[in-house]
């Protein structure tokens, strides 16, 4: 099952016209944002990268500013996308090696570096075992202990060889690699950055969910982004106020299937070949840099709380998150305690 698309449009709306901690209140308030913005918004909807995307974007340049930014999304899909036998990224695979372009080599070494950082919670060399749940083309089974087993063998960055002088990647023996996990968090940042180019100074894009603003809305306030509550995707859990920044979550409940009574969710844990059973729900992570966001809501979901907290601790300058757990309990680092609003009570997690 896939629900990224629907997260996506609900968040969307809750930026566009602030928020309340459910459906029926994001509704009230979408009645009343066009009365409240100070200019008419440039939108448009696509489907990209698996995923259905809006990208928004207030000003005299807006319009120019989203056709460059569907062109950029356009371009960094076929680029990057395992699905097409064309991509880069394909090619690699089936080639075992492959020199690659500025942008591919680019997210090679922002994986490896936060691979490297998150002690491996984070890897792209997972496709195979992602491959063997069904999680690439919807052919969802359970494979055996042996299979998994046998995957693991070839699964780790460390089995990579990547020379970052002529950027070329060769991949070890029985490797494959789908740089998925961190692509969207890249793709809103050029997205920012094209915003620049253009003047754009208030605009927002939605990439499955994945969450990243430019500046502050147009009468001046902060955007206004809702958590989304795992187990109900109509609604929300709390609302963050931020500018500048991507907000990216990773979930369980985002791509998933049931069999014989037990659920089976997308996020692979590297160490074990399985879904990730770290005690969490959800993982956002509220940064400046969208990739870096992008790779570390996959990485703390994988650590767990505890660790997950642990590393916030060490890298709170460039960070933050909310983590919510499989019971429902919700943390939020201290960064972001002001910025976070809830009807819950919630845990900060403290600089100690």
């Amino acid at each position: 099952m896939r629900k990224d698309w629907i997260a996506g449009a609900l968040t969307v709306c809750l930026l566009l016209t602030g928020c309340g901690t459910g459906a029926e209140n994001t509704a009230e308030a979408a009645g009343s944002s066009v009365q409240t913005n100070t200019e008419e918004p440039v939108s448009r909807e696509i489907f990209a990268m698996d995923t259905y995307m809006i990208i928004t974007a207030y000003g005299e340049n807006g319009q120019e500013a989203v056709d460059a930014a569907e062109q950029e999304i356009d371009r960094l899909d076929a680029l990057l996308s395992t699905g097409s036998a064309d991509s880069e990224i394909s090619r690699l695979n089936a080639a075992g090696t492959a020199q690659l372009s500025e942008d591919s080599a680019e997210l090679v070494s922002r994986a490896l570096e936060i691979n490297r950082g998150t002690g491996g919670a984070f890897d792209i060399t997972v496709y195979p075992l992602m491959q063997a749940w069904g999680f690439t083309d919807e052919a969802y089974q359970v494979p055996s202990d042996s299979t998994i087993a046998a995957l693991l063998e070839h699964t780790g960055s460390d089995q990579l060889d990547w020379d970052d002088d002529s950027n070329t990647l060769t991949l070890g023996d029985g490797q494959a690699v789908d740089l998925g996990g961190i692509a969207k968090g890249y793709t809103s940042g050029r997205i920012m950055e094209l915003f620049d180019e253009y003047g754009v100074q208030s605009g927002l894009v939605s990439l499955g969910g994945n969450m990243h603003v430019h500046g502050t809305k147009p009468d001046g306030d902060k955007w206004r982004v809702g958590v989304q509550d795992p187990e109900n995707s109509e609604n929300i859990v709390g609302v963050l106020e931020v500018t500048d920044c991507a907000v990216i979550t990773s979930g369980g409940y985002e791509r998933y299937f049931e069999q014989n009574g037990t659920t089976y969710h997308h996020i692979i844990d590297p160490s074990t070949g399985k879904p990730a059973d770290s005690g969490l729900s959800s993982v956002t992570i509220v940064s400046a840099d969208g990739t870096l966001a992008d790779g570390l809501s996959t990485a703390l979901f994988v650590m767990g709380a505890d660790k997950a907290a642990e590393y916030w601790r060490q890298h709170a300058d460039e960070f933050d998150a909310v983590l919510i757990a499989d019971d429902g309990s919700i943390s939020v680092t201290e960064g972001i305690a002001d910025a976070f609003s809830s009807d819950q009570s919630f845990e900060i997690i403290s600089r100690k």
